[in-house]
């Protein structure tokens, strides 16, 4: 149980005890930034929990339990995702109609909420009906990275379970092992901010990382037209412009711990993000953006 999952061991022992003492929650609200191992780790828990022949208070994965679960076909298991940018009241309706029926291959039935800081304010409200009164054979994982999205009424009736960020040597041993990727900068590995998940998505961009890094250091220069040369990846790339520009302020907040004065700089990204969400023009917010970081340093 849990095999192969990094960090958060305080959290998995704990669920682990749950399933030993037989004392499982009817709701569980799983919180942390994203790509943790929060779904991983509660689709675990649910595997053990609806296992019919469980070996060592684990799942056995021989039972047709765990078979239909291995096979993503579970009958009593559902992973309810957003419709859109949101989890509709619709859904939470759909899902409430079916937790009354009984399991049908488990003694339980289970269901998975994920990103559920999305649910709309109509569909938390739907949802708090069955919170209040569950079925004794429904289980309820909310699954999400943004506590304040959720309604106090939601979270009080609620395990919350807060996740902890993936600390910076598991994720370069992860690297190491999966990926084979051993020369990772210890600044870019903090602009992975403690997730799996964007590890695996940045792992790759060594180069371009390096390259914002070149950008950086050469403001002190005041060179402006160079600087601006040298900034075209961020013209490029509107694709993962945001991406880039938190790099960048994992760089800025570094340098700003010896001089201040780049701790305004990193004022400056945070509004050109700002601006960048709100469709302005990119070419004028990245030389607003650079000019004003050269002024600055």
């Amino acid at each position: 149980m849990f095999e192969g999952i990094i960090g958060n061991e305080k959290i998995k022992e704990s669920l682990k005890k749950n399933i030993i003492e037989d004392k499982i929650s009817h709701s569980y609200l799983f919180l942390g930034v994203e790509g943790i191992g929060k779904q991983l780790i509660a689709k675990e828990f649910a595997k053990s929990i609806l296992c019919t022949q469980k070996e060592n208070n684990t799942y056995c994965n021989k039972c047709s339990s765990c078979i239909q679960f291995n096979s993503s076909n579970h009958a009593d298991f559902k992973i309810i995702e957003p419709e859109g940018s949101s989890i509709k009241i619709e859904q939470i309706r759909q899902m409430q109609e079916k937790v009354q029926e009984k399991p049908i291959i488990s003694k339980n039935k289970i269901y998975i909420i994920n990103n559920a800081d999305l649910l709309t304010i109509e569909a938390q409200n739907c949802l708090l009906k069955t919170l209040e009164e569950p079925p004794i054979h429904t289980i309820i994982m909310l699954i999400g990275s943004n506590e304040n999205a959720f309604l106090s009424t939601i979270k009080s009736r609620c395990m919350i379970i807060h996740f902890q960020k993936i600390n910076d040597e598991e994720i370069k041993e992860f690297l190491k092992n999966e990926y084979e990727i051993t020369n990772i900068s210890s600044n870019m590995i903090k602009t992975f901010q403690g997730s799996i998940k964007r590890a695996i998505e940045q792992k790759d961009n060594k180069e371009q990382y390096e390259k914002i890094e070149k950008i950086i250091k050469s403001l002190k220069t005041k060179d402006t037209v160079q600087i601006l040369k040298n900034s075209r990846i961020l013209y490029q790339s509107k694709e993962s412009i945001f991406q880039m520009l938190d790099e960048m302020n994992v760089i800025l907040i570094n340098l700003a711990k010896e001089e201040s004065n780049y701790a305004n700089c990193i004022f400056l990204v945070e509004e050109t993000k700002k601006r960048l969400k709100q469709n302005a023009n990119l070419d004028m917010c990245i030389d607003n953006l650079l000019l004003q970081m050269i002024e600055t340093v």
